[in-house]
């Protein structure tokens, strides 16, 4: 698939995501043509419509042309406004702020539809439908524009399936709950919609025809083998009684594959647990806030509070280094080139903020010796390469909006998901140039809706396993899992997941080999994923080998009374003991007795 064609399938996607939203059974316009989004910190209402939800959907409003959108700040860390779609030549348009906490407004003058996104929170949407008086029904128009200049039609077969994922994303009635035993049904608005061509359709018809509904989940089940340790969960669109914000640490234990422990942290508000790591004792568990500034870091066995540090706009990602056991953390929403805080062991304070060369990085990667850290930047679309002894960034380019890496246990090659391109390049860390681009939609066609083999799109966590054999990505689009061969770097399969795959980490199987621990964001589960359950060495046979509800039971300690979204919003995952390259061999001898001698030294 050629690049202008991956950015072709963006637009269709982005867009029919978007369209959805305008299919409400109850259009009201908004009173004195002004609409007013409140951006939040709530699970399913970060762009929240003052004015109360369409059918459902709290991110959609309708108005007529000349409305005024204005956008307050109720979050507690930066967002952007920014245009992802618009009519084609609207007035004014594209419109784009910088990432801040106030107050920002755009007037929209041509009829159709328009998309605002967070550029660092991009599943953060708001749209607006401008109703021109001249067509019948709700006009969705011939043609809208993406933020990447692209010009596509509003109907396809990828356009249907977005239309349906943005319903899912969008409404929590419409998150994937196993703790029910009721078949999953998704609730759509029962309108006619005008689409490419003139052609007016029923919505719920087209999309239920096209994919079904009340569909049964599929079943709950413990692996066979057993894991090593536990498995933590950053749950974080999960609400509780004693705090405002939403979000939850859930640890499973891998032997019994029971929820052990909640850890929500009431005393601190705790905001959007977002992704965590541990320092080299396996004792403390470092967590970043996304929507908030700060790190916390927790007792692992207890779950008591250690410290919460202030250290930046939207921290989103926490590794360590091995050799030092410091810890580095990524200033997602600073507009800065120093935009990696670098903390003492046990992140007892700031040491130095770290010049990648850019700003607005994500999910990084450090490398098995302690001497490179990589970042995906989010908004100038490539990537740093930072080399501690000389405290200098290279620059490679890759695809649109990356948001992830991953890096091979000699550090030889890595890789970054490109979240928009649907793509993961592969770039020498060596040199900084760039190997190969994977494209993980190059199985699918977007408009006939064919899938001829593994597929892809909207990807994010890609760690290579520990023995570097294999690499594994949770794509929130198309919820699937897909499997590269790092040795071709070739994609081999993919395997369904559940409602907004997200997190990605491997842990310890007992006896040897790996699990890849898979969360997903809008569904209350945890997949498991044995990459070689042959021990033949082959990644094409990679198999779902169980599926673990996050909720609580009775025999789950918690430090408060979780409310509502019971286990949901899967996102960072990091199972204990932290078994990559570099830090296996920096095990305590408790965690390492537990592991066979080449899961001790997994590489080469």
């Amino acid at each position: 698939m050629t690049q202008q064609f991956r950015f072709s399938f963006v637009s269709v996607a982005v867009t029919t995501l978007l369209l959805a939203t305008f299919f409400a059974p109850t259009l009201v316009q908004s009173h004195d043509n002004r609409v007013e989004f409140n951006l939040t910190d709530e699970p399913a209402s970060w762009y929240k419509n003052a004015a109360g939800p369409v059918a459902g959907n709290r991110s959609l409003a309708v108005a007529t042309p000349g409305v005024e959108v204005r956008f307050s700040g109720r979050s507690h860390t930066v967002h952007t406004m920014t245009s992802l779609i618009w009519p084609t030549g609207a007035v004014g348009m594209p419109f784009d702020t910088a990432a801040i906490k106030g107050d920002a407004s755009v007037v929209l003058q041509t009829p159709g539809l328009y998309v605002f996104v967070c550029k660092i929170h991009p599943y953060m949407l708001g749209a607006v439908i401008v109703d021109g008086p001249a067509t019948d029904g709700l006009d969705l128009g011939e043609n809208i524009s993406l933020v990447h200049g692209v010009t596509v039609p509003t109907s396809s077969d990828l356009a249907t399936r977005l239309l349906r994922t943005f319903f899912i994303i969008t409404n929590p009635s419409n998150w994937q709950d196993f703790s029910s035993s009721a078949p999953w049904h998704i609730n759509y608005p029962d309108v006619n919609v005008r689409i490419t061509g003139g052609a007016v359709v029923n919505l719920p018809a087209v999309l239920n025809a096209r994919y079904g509904n009340d569909t049964t989940l599929p079943p709950l089940f413990n692996p066979t083998t057993q894991g090593v340790g536990e498995v933590w969960v950053n749950t974080q669109y999960e609400l509780t009684r004693g705090k405002e914000k939403p979000g939850t640490a859930t640890s499973v234990n891998a032997s019994t594959w029971r929820i052990t422990r909640k850890v929500a942290l009431p005393q601190i508000n705790m905001n959007n647990p977002h992704n965590m790591w541990t320092d080299r004792s396996q004792e403390l568990i470092y967590t970043a806030q996304w929507f908030d500034t700060r790190l916390t870091v927790f007792e692992r066995r207890t779950g008591r509070l250690v410290r919460d540090i202030l250290v930046g706009e939207a921290p989103a990602h926490v590794m360590t280094r091995v050799d030092t056991d410091e810890v580095h953390v990524t200033i997602n929403g600073s507009d800065r080139n120093r935009s990696v805080v670098e903390l003492s062991p046990q992140a007892q304070h700031i040491e130095r903020r770290i010049n990648i060369n850019r700003p607005y990085p994500h999910a990084h990667w450090m490398s098995h010796d302690g001497k490179t850290m990589v970042t995906p930047n989010m908004f100038t679309n490539d990537s740093s390469i930072y080399d501690f002894p000389t405290n200098e960034a290279n620059i490679a380019p890759v695809g649109a909006l990356p948001i992830a890496t991953g890096m091979m246990p000699d550090a030889s090659k890595y890789y970054v998901a490109n979240y928009l391109d649907s793509s993961i390049t592969v770039i020498n860390t060596e040199t900084g140039a760039v190997i190969k681009t994977i494209n993980l939609l190059a199985n699918y066609d977007p408009i006939g809706g064919a899938i001829t083999g593994p597929v892809g799109g909207f990807p994010i966590q890609t760690p290579v396993s520990p023995n570097g054999k294999y690499m594994v990505t949770g794509n929130t689009l198309t919820a699937t899992i897909t499997i590269v061969d790092t040795t071709t770097d070739t994609l081999v399969k993919s395997l369904p997941a559940e409602a907004g795959c997200h997190g990605v980490q491997f842990g310890a199987k007992k006896g040897g080999g790996y699990y890849a621990y898979v969360s997903n964001k809008f569904s209350n589960t945890l997949i498991v994923v044995d990459p070689d359950p042959n021990n033949d060495g082959n990644p094409a046979d990679a198999a779902i080998v169980g599926r673990i509800l996050l909720v609580a039971s009775s025999g789950t300690a918690t430090d408060d009374r979780v409310t509502g979204l019971r286990g949901m919003g899967g996102q960072g995952v990091l199972p204990i003991p932290v078994v990559y390259n570099g830090w296996v061999q920096q095990l305590p001898r408790f965690w390492k007795n537990q592991l066979t001698a080449r899961q001790r030294n997994p590489f080469p």
